[in-house]
């Protein structure tokens, strides 16, 4: 099965992009999302996370305490490694379990959404890479509004990601959501491309 990386910068709109890549009947696998829900529901994971930010990091319902992992994690590099340490080779596992079922097999290609593809090393992983990307100033305000946060916070965050000018080059795709170009319409074009690619592997990129 051909696997399509879809990547971006914080605030870059790759959940937008991702839903539109749905309305095209292509299954995506959306990695934040399942690591979230993975922190709650794998109980190795979740002792690993408590014993790297303590008790505070879930509520008394065990829910996952995410302001407090991220004030931790995004202030601190090192902190954060550990964290990815803990629960990628997770959401790895999930990720091929998830590729395998039956629902996915009839898709021309899979996507997974990935905000840490470049900083991981993923690549290799891909058949393509979809790179979203956005003015800094739009992501920061896309942000504050989403979260609630402030822009001391999602200035943290942008710092601890590759900087676009370092993606683009490795990225087969760029998708630019910056207001003035239409989502759809650049999602339909790359769809086709993708779709057309696997037809005629020989073409190439």
């Amino acid at each position: 099965m051909n696997l399509i990386g879809l990547t971006g910068g914080i605030g870059s709109g790759k959940s937008t992009v991702a839903d539109l890549f749905r309305i095209l009947a292509i299954p995506v696998y959306e990695s934040d999302q399942r690591a979230k829900a993975l922190m709650e529901t794998n109980d190795q994971l979740r002792d690993e996370i408590i014993g790297l930010f303590g008790p505070e990091a879930y509520d008394a319902e065990m829910r996952l305490n995410r302001a407090w992992i991220s004030s931790k994690a995004f202030t601190n590099p090192t902190t954060l490694k550990r964290l990815n340490d803990i629960v990628h080779p997770a959401v790895f596992k999930d990720l091929v379990d998830w590729t395998g079922a039956e629902a996915q097999r009839n898709a021309p290609y899979l996507i997974q959404e990935s905000a840490l593809l470049f900083e991981e090393q993923l690549e290799k992983r891909f058949s393509a890479i979809i790179l979203v990307v956005a003015p800094e100033e739009i992501r920061i305000e896309r942000v504050m509004n989403r979260d609630s946060v402030t822009r001391e916070d999602v200035v943290k965050r942008i710092q601890n990601q590759l900087p676009d000018n370092e993606k683009i080059p490795a990225s087969d795709f760029v998708i630019y959501n910056d207001g003035t170009r239409s989502l759809i319409d650049q999602v339909v074009d790359i769809h086709r491309m993708i779709s057309h690619l696997f037809l005629n592997p020989l073409k190439g990129l």
